[in-house]
């Protein structure tokens, strides 16, 4: 029995507080907090809403004017930022509880709606024109900034996926993206830079106490796209044993990382990523050696089962006091 839904009912006078007691006293159980149900609830309906104004806009294109979409995005983007302002708490750089969960979902609301509201006015308008560098360096500025004036992380991930945007953009040429050449060694180093970067204002952020929660977010990020752009340079580029070594070294000093952290999800994450190197290593020099397709089932059930165990121990060894 949800007993938070009859305190919330004696709240309001819609039941009586005699009768609220013996709700408690016939259930025989402790309170149940639905926060986090809640807040997931609040996050699907902005992002339903923003995808919603998508879908209209996309659908009514024909009926309605290019002005009143640009309007309505507008005006609603202006109110969720006009709210969040007059309902924010003081800056500082620590941890700031948001006032109130209406004021924390406008805010994600208000920078969703801005980014649709730019990247409409780019695609209809070519307001920035060929400057498409410009057209993601503007969000990003705003986001970053809402993101820490505000402190939230779900505004700070917008800015860091602007920020790559960004760098994609800006660093490598736009013919690459138009080509879809995603093996580009500019853009694999683009990538290498950005991880790079990120991880550096992660440590940052957590030694300076710079707003230390926002670490672990950059940590993230920063850690994946690292991963991934090191992967592609082992696939893509000819000098194999080189990069298997820089992408070991990287398993290792990571991993050493997530030790000293006692952090077991980036033990993981670096574990999983030194096992698909590991496989692609075996799995080109198999390929050499032309062996049985049974020696390579026998390989990935043998390693596969060797990983379950080492994650076990992972786990169990960072649990630790």
């Amino acid at each position: 029995m949800n007993i938070s839904l009859f305190e919330k009912l004696a709240e309001e006078g819609l039941i009586s507080a005699a009768s609220l007691e013996k709700t408690k006293a016939a259930s025989g159980t402790k309170l149940l907090s639905v926060h986090w149900e809640l807040k997931v609830v609040l996050y699907l309906g902005v992002l339903l809403l923003s995808g919603g104004l998508g879908v209209l806009v996309y659908k009514n294109i024909d009926t309605i004017s290019h002005q009143a979409v640009l309007f309505v995005i507008a005006f609603l983007c202006l109110g969720g930022f006009y709210y969040s302002f007059r309902h924010r708490q003081p800056f500082a750089w620590t941890k700031v509880d948001s006032p109130s969960v209406f004021a924390e979902y406008a805010i994600l609301l208000a920078c969703l709606l801005l980014v649709t509201f730019l990247t409409y006015l780019q695609v209809q308008y070519e307001t920035f024109g060929t400057r498409y560098g410009m057209a993601t360096f503007i969000p990003m500025v705003v986001l970053l900034f809402s993101a820490y004036y505000f402190d939230h992380l779900g505004v700070l991930s917008l800015a860091i996926t602007n920020f790559a945007a960004w760098m994609g953009v800006t660093i490598t040429p736009y013919r690459i993206f138009s080509r879809n050449d995603f093996s580009s060694d500019r853009l694999i180093y683009t990538g290498m830079l950005l991880g790079l970067i990120l991880l550096a204002v992660a440590f940052v952020s957590q030694h300076k106490k710079l707003k230390r929660h926002f670490a672990f977010t950059y940590s993230n990020f920063g850690t994946h796209i690292l991963f991934i752009a090191l992967l592609c340079a082992l696939i893509v580029f000819d000098s194999k044993l080189t990069w298997s070594g820089i992408l070991a070294g990287v398993c290792a000093f990571m991993l050493w990382q997530a030790f000293r952290y006692r952090s077991f999800y980036f033990a993981l994450v670096v574990v999983l990523y030194g096992y698909v190197e590991l496989n692609y290593i075996v799995l080109r020099w198999l390929e050499t050696v032309a062996v049985d397709t049974v020696v390579t089932f026998l390989y990935f059930i043998i390693s596969g089962t060797g990983m379950v165990f080492l994650l076990l121990r992972l786990n169990k060894t960072l649990r630790r006091p």
